[in-house]
């Protein structure tokens, strides 16, 4: 790009403790240096939630090729035939998302994916075949829950929050949800994957194959995200402090992406609204009014079931924003 932008990319290790030694820390690093080293990590993490709402991490404690096998796996049950695929199609009175499905033919968006909930969830309708890939979701699953808890916990303290607010806060774990995503090659008449939104929960992981495709919008330029072996795209969300930034995905020609995101979401019955840390108590209006998070995710997944004409109609948290505030 022209601007010369990138995402940052942060190495987590710091906060990782290595497998290899039994959950017990590295006696080769004192107190103190891995103190500033967290330190670092956290003025990174910061800076790049500040100016870009994405930032990548690197190290962070998930074995790449379990990574790549679930994107293998990913791969192969996308390219079954439809009648394979539609056997984790989910049956009446199953909360969306859950199994598999595919964008109406109206939408711009031309993907299918399937999503799935926490292991032993009642919602969840998982693939048979390939063999492998209920276990591979369901453990790699586990540890993006684990990882997000991590990333959490960093951000609480990035926001100078009380110890455990978000921990306590976002306490129920229900709701998270991992979707794999297909999409198909781009046509002469569009190219969209995802069209521009905004994401509403409080973490999201992509991994992306090495096709790429993902861009997010940083002063008016949409700026690549280039996909890179073990690496994890993340992006947060607060009262503006830190950006829920406006994302998309391209589609390729002559070829097909994959991909997954994890969301690590509230309960359906909390309340959100700002902050008074970020509003009231340092002179600034709130940019959001509050809400239900159930009324944000039903409308989220009216929009995918029927998708609006216009993209601008399309539901998403900037509905919440109070324009007269300084914008969103």
């Amino acid at each position: 790009m022209a601007s010369g932008a990138s995402i940052p990319t942060i190495d987590l290790s710091p906060f990782i403790t290595p497998p290899e030694l039994g959950g017990q820390s590295n006696g080769h690093v004192s107190t103190k240096s891995r103190s500033m080293s967290r330190k670092v990590v956290k003025e990174e993490i910061s800076k790049a939630c500040s100016e870009y709402g994405f930032f990548q991490i690197v190290n962070h404690g998930i074995p790449v090729e379990l990574m790549n096998t679930s994107l293998e796996l990913a791969k192969t049950f996308f390219e079954y035939p439809e009648e394979e695929k539609i056997k984790c199609v989910a049956g009446p009175g199953v909360p969306k998302p859950a199994g598999f499905s595919k964008q109406p033919e109206h939408s711009p968006d031309k993907n299918e994916y399937l999503s799935i909930f926490e292991a032993g969830s009642p919602h969840n309708v998982l693939p048979q075949n390939p063999p492998q890939f209920k276990g591979v979701l369901e453990d790699i699953f586990a540890r993006y829950s684990n990882l997000a808890f991590l990333v959490q916990n960093i951000i609480n303290d990035c926001l100078e929050l009380p110890p455990d607010f978000l921990k306590d806060y976002n306490n129920i774990r229900t709701s998270d949800f991992l979707v794999s995503l297909y999409y198909l090659p781009a046509s002469d008449i569009g190219n969209s994957g995802k069209s521009e939104h905004e994401d509403g929960n409080v973490v999201t992981f992509v991994l992306q194959d090495d096709i790429g495709g993902l861009e997010v919008l940083h002063n008016g330029e949409w700026i690549p995200i280039p996909p890179a072996p073990g690496t994890l795209v993340v992006n947060v969300l607060s009262n503006n402090k830190f950006k829920s930034a406006t994302h998309r995905v391209v589609r390729p020609k002559e070829t097909t992406r994959n991909s997954y995101a994890f969301f690590y979401n509230l309960d359906g019955d909390k309340w959100v609204e700002p902050l008074p840390q970020f509003t009231t108590q340092i002179g600034e209006p709130p940019q959001y009014r509050g809400f239900y998070y159930k009324d944000y995710v039903k409308a989220r997944v009216m929009d995918r079931i029927n998708p609006p004409a216009r993209l601008e109609d399309r539901f998403c948290i900037k509905h919440y924003a109070i324009t007269n505030s300084g914008g969103a």
